[in-house]
Order: structure tokens, then C-alpha cells, then sequence
């Protein structure tokens, strides 16, 4: 049965710029989160960026280790991102790198979805842990 835990998550980012044409701007971002709630952790991220000249469109795709609690369980794992907006119509998917949980994280799989409400950044995960005994 797959768990399901909320809470919420600052973080400090920087994007450098390495690329431009005529079709937009490619850049390479770096950053760090901090979770609160049924994540308690931190984690580094990087990601590269496509930002259309066209307001509203862009895409982009990362990697993230967390390195915490889920559900009072502790270990890390690694997320990876893939975001899309057409004229400001956003979709993302964040999903569980598959065999890279590790301590009480082993065999973790998952998909996580993020909001922000008002600034602040919110997160749902739901995942599953293989059963022990």
C-alpha cells in the first residue's frame, strides 16, 4: 500500500546562463532545499533550464538527492524532474530514481508532486517502502 506524506520545502537556487539563440536560453541551475514535514531533510539539486522567448514557456530537467526522514524512516534517495509549461501551462513529473534509496530508504519508489500557494513551496509524495520483517 503506498504512503502518503505533505509538507512543505525552502529553497535557495542560482542559474547560470550557457547558451542563447535565436530560440531561447539554456542555463545551469544549483540548489538546496530544506523539507519540513513528512520529509525532514535536506537536498542538492541541479538542473538545466530551456527558456523560450515566448512569455510563459519553458522546460526543464534535474536530479535531486534527499538526504533525511520520510515517514520517520531515515536514509536519501534521488528524485528525477522533468517540467514543461506552454504559455503558461505548467506540467511536472518527479519521480523516485529507481535502487537509489539507501538506510531504512532502501527500495523506496514514488512520484512527488509540488504547489506553490502564495510563495510557498508545498509537497505531496507518495511513496512505497518494501515490507520488512
Amino acid at each position: 500500500m503506498a504512503e502518503r506524506v505533505t509538507g512543505t520545502f525552502e529553497i535557495t537556487s542560482e542559474d547560470r546562463p550557457y547558451d542563447e539563440g535565436d530560440g531561447g536560453r539554456l542555463l545551469h541551475g544549483t540548489g538546496q532545499k530544506v523539507f519540513r514535514g513528512g520529509i525532514e531533510g535536506t537536498s542538492r539539486v541541479d538542473v538545466i533550464k530551456a527558456v523560450s522567448p515566448v512569455p510563459g514557456s519553458a522546460a526543464y530537467v534535474g536530479v535531486e538527492r534527499v538526504v533525511g526522514s520520510v515517514g520517520g524512516r531515515s536514509g536519501s534517495f534521488v528524485l528525477r524532474h522533468t517540467g514543461l509549461m506552454d504559455r503558461g501551462d505548467a506540467t511536472l513529473e518527479v519521480l523516485v530514481v529507481p535502487d537509489t534509496g539507501t538506510g531504512e530508504l532502501t527500495g523506496i519508489t514514488g512520484s512527488m508532486s509540488i504547489t506553490v500557494v502564495d510563495g510557498r513551496h508545498e509537497f505531496a509524495f507518495e511513496y512505497r517502502l518494501p515490507a520488512t520483517g
